[in-house]
């Protein structure tokens, strides 16, 4: 006999489609609502009002998980989400089928803490800017017109592309001289330090850029290690630091004579616009050009005038001849003229003389006319002869009162035509 061949089991075979609606199910059954902790890192919002980010374990361990946030549950949230802050979330876990990447999808969120790295961060900032690692009157003037800059980053990194795009297009005269270090990871603040202290040391550099790309609180840790700090103080060159974005602040920022908010505005605060300078040369070549021309046609149009002056000598003489024979001719016509006029001034003169004094005398007889009659008036001898007396008390005080008399009293008395010696008998005083 011929043992016949056993069918071979069948397999089931899914789709992906199929496979991934059959997981999202099973996730939706199990983890319908749940609630996680973690540390916030990467968090963004978009346009849309969506919020996407990622959380970490909160322990330290190496796992991270996908979220996001929709814009009708961010608008309830009663705080700003920032990456290292410690959260509490409410939601379901699902699969985010186009890119099959499990995902949570939160439905509220509330502070838990600061996260763990985020307070490293801050206790090290305080502790840093009370050693004043920090003070404005510490920083070094960054050089006007640097010939040559130091870049201190990763040659794998966009940020050097960057930064060598940005000075090639602005300045491109300024030489730029690379000092590679890695900028994330273990090995990354001694790379830092190292490359920071090779610069230093070449002193090749008017100034140095330290910069990096974007990323979350984790990736730019580097940059917080207080021994990149301490050196970037330390610095005998000054510093330009462009860590991340304009968002992401570090403590070497901090550390640094001047931050730029990336690191293509690093490259564009380190060294002025090469068109910028030309254009201002330009301007005060111009000008210099117009000022000088100026000079020139001032001096010329003086030394014109002046060869004008010097040879014609006998026309100038002729000039002035004509001018004092005028001057003469004009003299000669005005004295006879004047001559006549005062003549004749002294004539009206003599004229108005003959007539004023007569009149003047006729008038001054009339004033001493009345003043004589006003005079005669006033004699005391007109108003005794009139039958008045006048009485004295023989001193020649004057008597006007019967309060001056007493019985008996000798009283002279003045008349018209002498004076009589009385004696008081008696006195009626008037009622």
């Amino acid at each position: 006999m011929i043992d016949r061949p056993q069918a071979a089991p069948q397999r089931m075979v899914w789709g992906v489609a199929a496979l991934l609606a059959a997981v999202t199910e099973s996730l939706n059954t199990r983890f319908a609502v749940c609630v996680v902790a973690g540390e916030l890192s990467g968090f963004t919002r978009a346009s849309s009002g969506h919020c996407y980010f990622s959380l970490k374990d909160a322990n330290g361990q190496t796992a991270m998980l996908r979220c996001a946030m929709f814009r009708r549950a961010a608008s309830l949230l009663d705080f700003a989400p920032a990456d290292g802050a410690l959260v509490e979330m409410r939601g379901r876990l699902t699969l985010y089928e186009p890119r099959g990447e499990l995902q949570f999808v939160v439905e509220g969120m509330r502070r838990a803490g600061a996260g763990a790295l985020y307070e490293q961060f801050l206790r090290l900032k305080a502790k840093l800017d009370a050693l004043g690692l920090f003070d404005a009157a510490a920083k070094r003037p960054l050089p006007a017109f640097p010939q040559r800059l130091g870049v201190i980053t990763s040659t794998a990194g966009a940020a050097l592309h960057d930064v060598v795009t940005a000075l090639a297009r602005r300045a491109p005269h300024v030489e730029v001289i690379i000092y590679p270090s890695v900028v994330q990871g273990e090995q990354a603040p001694a790379a830092l330090v190292a490359a920071l202290q090779t610069a230093n040391a070449r002193a090749e550099v008017d100034a140095l850029l330290l910069v990096r790309g974007g990323g979350s609180l984790e990736d730019l840790w580097a940059f917080n290690d207080e021994r990149v700090v301490r050196a970037v103080a330390a610095s005998d060159l000054p510093i330009i630091c462009g860590v991340g974005h304009e968002t992401d602040i570090t403590l070497a920022d901090l550390a640094a004579d001047l931050r730029a908010p990336t690191p293509t505005a690093a490259a564009e605060l380190s060294a002025p616009s090469r068109q910028a300078n030309l254009d201002a040369l330009a301007a005060l070549s111009a000008a210099l050009t117009r000022r000088v021309q100026q000079r020139l046609d001032l001096a010329a149009q003086r030394l014109d005038r002046v060869a004008l002056r010097l040879a014609r000598p006998t026309e100038m003489l002729a000039r002035q001849r004509r001018h004092l024979a005028l001057l003469a001719q004009r003299w000669g016509q005005a004295l006879p003229k004047l001559q006549a006029m005062q003549l004749q001034r002294l004539a009206n003169l003599e004229q108005r003389a003959g007539r004023a004094v007569p009149a003047l005398l006729r008038a001054q007889d009339l004033r001493l006319a009345s003043l004589q009659a006003r005079l005669a008036a006033l004699d005391p001898k007109q108003v005794l002869a009139r039958g008045y007396a006048w009485l004295d008390d023989g001193q020649g005080r004057a008597l006007s009162s019967v309060q001056q008399l007493a019985l008996g009293a000798q009283v002279r008395a003045v008349l018209a035509d002498g004076e009589a010696q009385m004696q008081v008998l008696a006195t009626t005083p008037k009622v």
